[in-house]
């Protein structure tokens, strides 16, 4: 029996009552009606509400029995994509599998780094290498210039008539540069469905098959998608975990504090504080509106951060990701001379120790000015992290239509290519 997400609000008393929740409710019933009804802006991408229900055992084993073949041919996979094109799967890599896997799967596209790309190439030149290459359109600038590049390194290494094999395209059903270049070239394709987006794509090919090539088994993942849509279906400030998360964020807003800081305990969610920025930074951020989506990865930030968090300006609030169900086997041994003063740790587990950490960090910044809830997750399982894909994605779209801007465009995304493309000469720009 799989345990649900828990939503704790114990440290927002002064900040955000019950009844600044409640009236909340008119509006917050309206942004469910919009969802629900597909009569809000940019209704248009609303396919990921029902998606989980909607994933078949056939797409399932279809994207299983492809990453079985590649893994078998290749000692590496490259993801090639950018932002939503790849964050999720990263996030679920990085949490969910051993170190060993996570050798097998490396990314790149996100940026254009020269040096990086080199130590890549580097990387693949004693292995056996594929690529799965991510994009709607096929022209996106970073992805599309790697994407160039890797495909002429397999050219080099196994010969032009023998990459198609090792080409794996998600990219748009019927159209678009990259649909052309797969079909022209014989690449195995997955689709990206037209009424999802990017950032909201996770529980699509885009995240789902290079999870499958690392390993996580996609189909739990899924389950516990589904599990969390059950739970969040219902129009309720209470019980509905993601209304009433979006609920806050709002009246915090509301009340001035400007940014929102997404803090772990565990080094594995770093990506998916990662994954949860761009969600968030890209679904709000408009209109001259939006609170400010950060990200601390505890303990180590706050040996860094954790002085301006507990003392500086009072205008963010903090929401902690948890695991409630920590791994064990780690204890503090027990010293003679005990010159570090720590055998009244000895014997403790470090999971018990790191615990106490996220109490204390909680209890002290919501007593220096900071609000601060927790988002509990059962364990490290791909069920909870299915889970808390979907009540992110349930959440931020009720947010961003609290705050009375469309959740699902990024207009201003455009505006740094338009100059870019016209520095670079692009015809045309």
């Amino acid at each position: 029996m799989h345990k649900g997400l828990i939503y704790d609000t114990r440290y927002l008393e002064g900040s955000v009552s019950e009844e600044d929740i409640q009236d909340l409710f008119p509006e917050i019933e309206k942004a469910h009606s919009q969802i629900t009804r597909g009569t809000g802006e940019g209704s248009d991408y609303l396919g990921w509400l029902d998606l989980p229900g909607r994933i078949t055992d056939d797409m399932t084993g279809e994207l299983l029995d492809t990453a079985s073949a590649l893994r078998e041919k290749s000692d590496v996979m490259v993801i090639v994509g950018i932002g939503g094109s790849y964050l999720g799967s990263r996030a679920a890599i990085e949490c969910l599998c051993p170190p060993e896997e996570k050798k097998r799967i490396l990314f790149a596209g996100y940026n254009m780094s020269c040096s990086e790309l080199k130590s890549l190439a580097q990387q693949l030149e004693d292995k056996d290498f594929s690529v799965n290459v991510i994009s709607k359109s096929g022209t996106t600038t970073e992805t599309a210039v790697t994407f160039r590049i890797l495909q002429d390194l397999l050219k080099k290494k196994y010969g032009p008539g023998d990459i198609s094999e090792r080409i794996i395209a998600t990219t748009d059903k019927e159209k678009g540069a990259l649909m052309t270049l797969a079909r022209k070239n014989g690449y195995k394709t997955f689709v990206i469905p037209d009424d999802v987006g990017g950032r909201f794509s996770v529980l699509t090919p885009v995240g789902l098959f290079p999870m499958a090539c690392a390993g996580i088994d996609i189909k739990e993942l899924i389950e516990g998608a589904r599990y969390q849509q059950k739970a969040s279906s219902e129009c309720d400030i209470v019980s509905n975990q993601s209304y009433r998360y979006a609920a806050v964020r709002n009246c915090l807003y509301r009340k001035g504090k400007r940014i929102e800081i997404l803090a772990n305990f565990n080094s594995r969610l770093h990506y998916v504080n990662e994954w949860w920025r761009q969600l968030f930074g890209e679904s709000e951020g408009k209109q001259g509106k939006g609170i400010f989506p950060s990200s601390c990865d505890f303990s180590t930030d706050l040996h860094s951060m954790g002085q301006l968090i507990q003392q500086g300006e009072r205008n963010l609030f903090e929401t902690f990701l948890i695991f409630e169900k920590e791994s064990s086997g780690c204890k503090v041994p027990r010293t003679d001379e005990d010159l570090d003063k720590l055998n009244y740790l000895a014997g403790m587990e470090l999971s018990h120790i790191n615990r106490k950490a996220y109490e204390a960090t909680s209890q002290a910044h919501f007593e220096g000015g900071v609000p601060n809830s927790t988002v509990f997750l059962p364990e490290n399982t791909a069920h909870s992290l299915g889970q808390l894909f979907y009540f992110f994605e349930k959440a931020v779209a009720v947010s961003a239509y609290l705050a009375g801007v469309n959740p699902f465009d990024q207009p201003g995304v455009e505006a740094y290519k338009k100059k870019m493309f016209k520095l670079l000469g692009k015809p045309g720009a």
